[in-house]
């Protein structure tokens, strides 16, 4: 049956686990994005999830022709999905929107490339074609991210009479960044974007950087919105005090005793700035002697795309700098930064709960939903400090510690002030940000979106 609300997504809202014995079981994913979209697709009976078959059981699912209910998962050549996501989407895309190139080095557009364009290019063009063959007569097609950003331009090409729209969860980049890649490239990647009649982001800011790089392109008819991504906090709050957050809460307390904590909560993504933010913190601890003892720094910080080396580089940045402040400052009753290095969603929350101070310091993010979930899960309220480079800074800077990312002595003084905020304060400014953090939960961000589709 032909849909008429479809999503494109490179991850899907399941996964498949193979056994021993050959069975396939289904598992749904997690996230308040996931679940969001998920229960926003439920209210539409037809609609269908379209992904990217992420391992071999996902492959191995395809192949045998098992699937669930609104969900196809397309079984995408190995080696064309490693450079399309690997090679282009976090290789190039990623670092070009959120500005990251160290350019005395990078970037470099050589034959390599090219290659790895044509698979990103593929890989593209089969998410058109089967959003092609799913979509009733004039449906509603949303895209998501910028792995998939040829998407609309292809789809339009093969299917004129759809609606469509495209989602960037990252930040877009400047003029200046965008046109260091090569000019048919550059070209292309517009081309794609603007085949959407609706072009989605998080935060002016992002809009208004893509508007300046379509100028070039001349008038079209692409219709730019902004859509910012907020966190379900009825939900958030259920998961916060399951048993298990509450048993890694536990284990915090007794780790941490009657300290204040300052907690960060990243991928060690080399836009979260985890390393200028354990600066800061070094920096509290030299200016401000009376903190030592007094304070610990919750740092989860979890290894992200270990594939690639300058990746790794930055982790063991992350780890070496932690061991040196708490070989700096550390007493034998006293560890000054906990790094956690697991992926622990539990531990995650039960951290959020604790936090006196919440430091959420990228140099360029899209949204950054960590500044949201904190003070809607924080027991006891807490003072967030945050950068001017998150995009969540547009909705919470009135009642957060601002800062600029790259200033770690301004970081370090607004840590100063956060531990240093009065009880009353600290709980009054939680509760707004709190509040602004749940306006607009996954579920009716996807709506809003599904609306200015349809020009409702």
């Amino acid at each position: 049956m032909a849909s008429s609300v479809l999503v494109a997504a490179n991850r899907g809202p399941l996964s498949y686990a193979l056994a021993a014995d050959g069975a396939l079981t289904a598992r749904r994913g997690g996230g308040g994005l996931v679940s969001g979209l998920s229960a926003a697709l439920a209210k539409q009976p037809d609609a269908v999830w379209i992904c990217a078959a992420l391992s071999e059981a996902d492959r191995e699912a395809v192949r045998r022709g098992v699937s669930e209910p609104g969900v196809r998962m397309l079984d995408i050549d190995e080696t064309v999905y490693d450079d399309a996501y690997n090679g282009i989407a976090n290789s190039v895309l990623w670092f070009t929107h959120h500005h990251l190139y160290d350019i005395p080095t990078a970037p470099v557009f050589d034959a390599e490339f090219r290659r790895r364009w044509d698979s990103y290019v593929a890989y593209n063009h089969a998410f058109a074609r089967a959003l092609a063959e799913e979509a009733a007569e004039g449906a509603a097609v949303l895209v998501q991210d910028y792995h998939l950003a040829l998407v609309p331009g292809a789809l339009r090409e093969l299917r004129p009479d759809l609606r469509i729209s495209h989602f960037t969860h990252t930040p877009w980049a400047s003029p200046d960044f965008l046109d260091m890649l090569p000019g048919d490239v550059r070209r292309q990647l517009m081309r794609g974007m603007l085949g959407a009649d609706v072009a989605g982001f998080h935060t002016r800011a992002w809009a208004d950087g893509f508007l300046a790089c379509a100028q070039p392109q001349g008038p079209g008819s692409t219709e730019v919105a902004v859509f910012p991504l907020g966190v379900d906090g009825d939900d958030l709050r259920e998961l916060a005090h399951r048993p298990e957050v509450e048993d890694r809460l536990a284990e915090l307390r007794a780790e941490v005793g009657d300290r204040k904590a300052i907690v960060r909560v990243d991928r060690t993504e080399l836009s979260k700035n985890i390393v200028r933010g354990l600066l800061a913190y070094r920096e509290l601890l030299t200016v401000h002697p009376e903190w030592r003892g007094r304070v610990v720094h919750l740092a989860s910080a979890y290894p992200s795309r270990q594939d690639l080396a300058v990746y790794r580089a930055y982790t063991e940045a992350v780890a070496e700098l932690a061991e040196r402040i708490n070989a700096e400052f550390g007493t034998q009753d006293w560890q000054p930064v906990l790094v956690s290095v697991k992926d622990d969603f539990a531990r995650s929350l039960a951290a959020y709960r604790m936090a006196d101070v919440a430091l959420v310091n990228p140099v360029r993010d899209g949204m950054n939903l960590v500044a949201k979930e904190i003070p809607v899960v924080s027991d006891g309220g807490c003072a967030l400090v945050l950068s001017t480079g998150a995009g969540a800074y547009g909705e919470l800077r009135e009642d957060a510690l601002t800062v600029n990312p790259f200033d770690v002595t301004e970081t370090a003084r607004a840590l100063h002030t956060a531990l240093s905020m009065p009880v009353a304060e600290r709980a009054e400014r939680t509760g707004r940000l709190a509040a602004a953090a749940t306006a607009l939960p996954p579920s009716a961000w996807f709506e809003a979106q599904l609306t200015a589709l349809r020009g409702g």
